[in-house]
């Protein structure tokens, strides 16, 4: 986040051999054509833009997504900045992950992931945390709950392991929050295909429950299968 190449965080090697934690030359960036993750996950990130911040914003509250308690005022103007600051998360961390900004725009990666981890990530978590007792309680708030916990330890294990040049370490633990970070946009989806579902009978209870875990967890998964596959270029790229 703070670099944009990426070492095991070992000491340097003798003089001749370039160590692992030192800026690697910049080369020919991926093309979009080699990356076609990059595009998908520029969908999401725009769907979600486009789909859940506009009735935010409006600043009417009958266009919230969630219900709102009228025993708390600000009820409505937290959940506004919960979204706003969310969706910041969202584009800041897909900054993070472009490879063409981490080769050939170091400074807006460095500025775009302090922004996601002390602007974005945890207030937005820490809203979360505050609306889990009047938004959704008593069902989804557990698996929403234990998500933002791995979203924060994820985020500040990757920005630990940049600030000890461990760039390896750093990119596979800003790919899991980022995984972490669509959990959301992919539990609105979930939710939505569970209740129509044909034939499949359940309560909107069930279906949020059930979307609040598997939404993070199948991202996890997805994630991990990523990284174990390009493990090999990776080490490749941090010699």
């Amino acid at each position: 986040m703070t670099q944009n190449t990426e070492g095991t965080g070992a000491p340097a090697a003798r003089a001749g051999h370039r160590g692992p934690g030192t800026r690697r030359a910049p080369g020919p960036a991926p093309s979009w054509r080699h990356s076609p993750w990059v595009a998908a996950l520029a969908v999401i990130v725009v769907f979600n833009l486009l789909y859940a911040l506009p009735r935010y914003l409006s600043g009417d509250p009958q266009q919230s997504r969630i219900a709102l308690d009228p025993d708390f005022p600000q009820h409505h103007l937290v959940v506004v900045v919960h979204a706003v600051l969310g969706n910041l998360a969202l584009v800041t961390v897909f900054l993070q992950v472009l490879p063409w900004i981490r080769r050939h725009h170091p400074k807006v990666h460095r500025v775009s992931g302090r922004v996601y981890i002390f602007v974005a990530m945890l207030p937005t978590t820490l809203l979360a945390f505050a609306l889990l007792p009047f938004s959704l309680a008593p069902f989804g708030a557990s698996g929403l709950a234990l998500s933002g916990v791995l979203w924060i330890v994820t985020t500040l294990l990757g920005y630990r392991a940049v600030r000890q040049r461990r760039f390896v370490d750093h990119r596979r633990w800003m790919i899991y929050s980022f995984a972490i970070s669509l959990g959301t946009t992919w539990g609105r989806v979930l939710t939505e295909m569970i209740l129509a579902f044909p034939g499949l009978q359940v309560s909107i209870s069930f279906a949020v429950e059930l979307s609040t875990w598997t939404s993070w967890v199948i991202n996890l998964l997805i994630a991990h299968w990523w990284l174990e596959r390009t493990a090999p270029r990776a080490a490749l790229l941090a010699r």
